[in-house]
């Protein structure tokens, strides 16, 4: 269920990417393709392209951070803080 709802997380927040980031990032980790194709089809430099796949990347990474440790949280709700024994027991 946690994955689940980690990837629906991941989805939207690809989703909510700037376009010109979005568009670099699935062109290179669902569509697979290199750099220099990536920068080819969007008419860009292939050192632009690194760039956007960088912040994209971090875009990205800031977001699920945001999100995950809830997701986790909801997942194993009896992790709660630990018991506290009384003094003497």
């Amino acid at each position: 269920m946690a994955q689940r709802e980690i990837r629906v997380l991941l989805e939207r927040a690809i989703d909510a990417l700037p376009e010109a980031f979005r568009t670099v990032l699935v062109a290179r980790l669902i569509e697979g393709m290199s750099i220099e194709e990536t920068a080819e089809l969007i008419g860009i430099k292939p050192e632009a392209a690194k760039t956007r796949l960088h912040r994209a990347r971090t875009l990205l990474k800031q977001e699920m951070e945001k999100h995950v440790g809830r997701v986790m949280g909801d997942a194993f709700p009896f992790a709660g803080p630990p018991l506290r024994v009384a003094p003497g027991r």
